[in-house]
C-alpha cells in the first residue's frame, strides 16, 4: 500500500508540481487549497504525513497543526512545515507547535523528498517495511502472505489490506470510512457496514480457540490493532 500524503496549499502551482513529483516517488495524495479542506480530508481519510503550508486560508497551518496535535487520533500524525517564513524564531515556532520537520520556500524536490522518507522511516517505521511483525502475526506485503504463532493465514485481497493498514499504526483508531477509503478507494459507493463484515472474516481467520483476538473494536469509532496485543 502506497503511503498517502496531504498536501496542504494554496498555491496552484506549487501544489500541482508537488502532487507529480509525489506521485513520482510512488506515494498517493491528496490536495486542500485551504485550511477547513484540509481539516475536512484528515477526517474523512487519515494520511500517513501532512504537507503543511504556514500561510493558508480560513485556518492557517500552525493552528491546524495546534488542532492535530490536540486530538488522540492525529496526535502523531507526521507533519512538516512548509513556508516562506524562515526566520529562526519562526522555525522554533513551527515546531514548538509540533511539526515534526520544518522546510522553507524555495526548496528542492529531492530535499523535500529525502525529508518526508526521513520521517516516515522515523514515525511510522512500518510503512518503509515489507514486512510486518507485532505479537505473533507476520505480514508479508511482497508476498502477500500472513503468518500467525508460526501457521499460515489464508485471507482474502480485503482482509488482507485491512490488516496491513491496521498493523501500519498498532494502536491508532481508524474510523469505517477511514478503511473504507483505503481498501475499497474513495470512489466506491460500499457502505461503511461492509467493513465490520469483512473485519469479521478477519478476526475468523487470524484467531483460533482459545487465542487473544488482536483486534479493538472501538465503539462508535471504528477498529484498532490492539497496542497491547504484543506484550502477552
Amino acid at each position: 500500500m502506497k503511503p498517502l500524503i496531504l498536501i496542504a496549499e494554496d498555491e496552484d502551482a506549487l501544489r500541482t508540481l508537488l502532487r507529480y513529483n509525489l506521485e513520482k516517488a510512488d506515494f498517493e495524495v491528496i490536495e486542500a487549497d485551504d485550511g477547513d479542506q484540509a481539516l475536512l480530508l484528515v477526517d474523512e481519510r487519515a494520511p500517513d504525513l501532512v504537507l503543511l503550508d504556514w500561510m493558508m486560508p480560513t485556518v492557517s497551518g500552525l493552528e491546524i497543526c495546534r488542532r492535530l496535535r490536540a486530538r488522540s487520533e492525529t496526535r502523531n500524525l507526521p507533519i512538516i512545515m512548509i513556508t516562506a517564513r524562515g526566520e529562526e524564531t519562526d522555525r522554533i515556532r513551527g515546531l514548538d507547535t509540533g511539526a515534526d520537520d520544518y522546510l522553507t520556500k524555495p526548496f528542492s524536490i529531492s530535499e523535500l523528498l529525502a525529508r518526508i522518507r526521513a520521517v516516515l522511516r522515523r514515525i511510522r517505521p512500518a510503512l518503509a517495511q515489507d514486512v510486518l511483525e507485532f505479537g505473533d502475526i507476520v505480514l508479508d506485503r511482497t508476498a502477500r502472505r500472513v503468518r500467525r504463532s508460526g501457521r499460515e493465514v489464508a485471507l482474502g485481497p480485503r482482509e488482507f489490506t485491512l490488516l496491513s493498514r491496521l498493523m501500519d499504526a498498532p494502536g491508532r483508531v481508524f474510523s469505517r470510512s477511514q478503511l473504507l477509503d483505503s481498501v475499497w478507494g474513495q470512489d466506491s459507493e460500499v457502505e461503511e457496514r461492509t467493513v465490520d463484515v469483512h473485519i469479521g472474516r478477519l478476526r475468523k481467520a487470524l484467531n483460533r480457540p482459545g487465542e487473544r483476538d488482536p483486534i479493538r473494536t472501538v465503539r462508535a469509532a471504528g477498529y484498532a490493532i490492539d497496542e497491547t496485543f504484543a506484550r502477552h
